[in-house]
């Protein structure tokens, strides 16, 4: 009976070495029970455990509440814009024009008596067009028409009717009153009060909200303001200025409406 030699694992193993090899696993390793294994930075048993990091946990986002305020503030007007202007026709473009230009100057003439500075008064619009006789389809030129427009600034907001009778009475029947419209030279106080009661208005709707949903208003988040269309007048009662001195007048109140959109914690 053949007795098998042993295998000459370590004489392998030192002729591998010798010859500059790398040593391979002559033999498989058994793992024992109750062995640490290496972890990849090195360390072995509970410490190796613990090396590996624990998943980070977000904080919990805070509810919030969404609410629109809507304000609005009032100011009696303190400015008239009053577009007014000439219209005159004449046989030839000459003629017209010389006839638009007299009826000019006496209307800045008058407005300025009646205390409209020179830097509140401003051309709008100037013009010059021939007329035509329109009959079975043919044109006949007959003359041209020239005309003039201004925009006054009234201060002095009592004056609007007397300002505007003055314009008829030099002009005649060349003159044009085209409108009229109040508004606050300064508007920054209004817009102040407007966005005060907007913010007012968003805050008691959340603060109700809040309350409903049985939790407590937290800070506020965020605070949008909306585009305004900017003050506007308000339809004026039957209050007339300047009743019984010039043309009647109704400049009414100036209205700015400001919205915003506010957001907050629920706590």
């Amino acid at each position: 009976m053949t007795v098998p030699l042993p295998r000459p694992t370590a004489g392998l193993a030192v002729a591998l070495l010798a010859l500059g090899l790398p040593l391979l696993a002559a033999a498989p390793v058994t793992a024992l029970a109750g062995t640490a294994a290496v972890s990849a930075t090195g360390l072995t048993g509970p410490a190796a455990v613990s090396a590996v990091p624990a998943p980070v946990r977000s904080a919990p986002v805070p509810s919030t509440i969404t609410v629109t305020g809507v304000g609005s503030a009032t100011a009696v007007p303190d400015l008239a814009i009053v577009s007014v202007g000439v219209e005159a026709v004449g046989k030839t473009a000459q003629a017209a024009q010389d006839a638009q230009s007299k009826a000019a100057n006496a209307l800045l003439n008058a407005v300025r008596e009646r205390g409209v500075a020179e830097q509140d008064v401003r051309t709008e619009g100037l013009s010059l067009t021939p007329v035509y006789k329109y009959k079975d389809g043919n044109s006949t030129l007959t003359g041209y028409q020239a005309a003039q427009t201004f925009s006054l600034k009234v201060r002095m907001v009592a004056r609007t009717g007397l300002i505007l009778q003055s314009v008829t009475d030099a002009t005649g029947d060349a003159g044009r009153i085209h409108g009229v419209v109040f508004d606050v030279a300064d508007r920054t106080d209004l817009r102040a009060r407007a966005r005060a009661s907007a913010h007012k208005d968003a805050h008691a709707k959340a603060l109700q909200y809040a309350r409903l949903s049985g939790g407590d208003l937290g800070r506020l988040v965020s605070l949008t303001e909306g585009v305004s269309g900017g003050p506007s007048p308000v339809p004026a009662p039957a209050d007339v200025a300047g009743s019984g001195a010039g043309v009647p007048i109704a400049p009414g109140e100036i209205q700015d409406d400001v919205r915003v959109t506010a957001v907050y914690e629920l706590d």
